[in-house]
């Protein structure tokens, strides 16, 4: 059966293969944006998976988590996915993509705390 932890999980996962690829071509011929990318996704990989195994063990509000754990991982990866196509294509993903995607990846730390003040005021 698939469930919202196994999405965020794979999901997440994805982000670290993803990031990895990124810095290696970053490293040998993409150059910093590539990199920047790489970094990006590789930082908030395991805060997805670390938020994720959180909410299953009840350390954080379940439906305020959900929601954090996808606009941080849609953040991230809208980040990634423009500085990738500034290295890659010289061009943007869309205007705007880098501000939104990192716009949202806050929304989702800030989530994450949230659920975390929320469950703590009920248990």
């Amino acid at each position: 059966m698939i469930t919202v932890s196994r999405v965020h999980l794979f999901g997440a996962a994805l982000m670290g293969a993803a990031g990895v690829a990124l810095l290696a071509a970053g490293s040998h011929a993409a150059g910093g944006q590539a990199t920047l990318a790489g970094e990006m996704l590789l930082l908030h990989a395991p805060a997805a998976m670390a938020a994720t195994l959180g909410r299953k063990a009840g350390s954080l509000h379940d439906m305020i988590a959900r929601w954090a754990i996808l606009a941080l991982m849609l953040g991230a990866s809208l980040f990634a996915a423009d500085m990738a196509a500034r290295a890659f294509a010289g061009a943007r993903l869309f205007s705007m993509a880098a501000p939104l995607g990192g716009g949202l990846a806050i929304a989702g730390w800030l989530g994450i705390a949230l659920s975390a003040a929320v469950r703590a005021k009920q248990a």
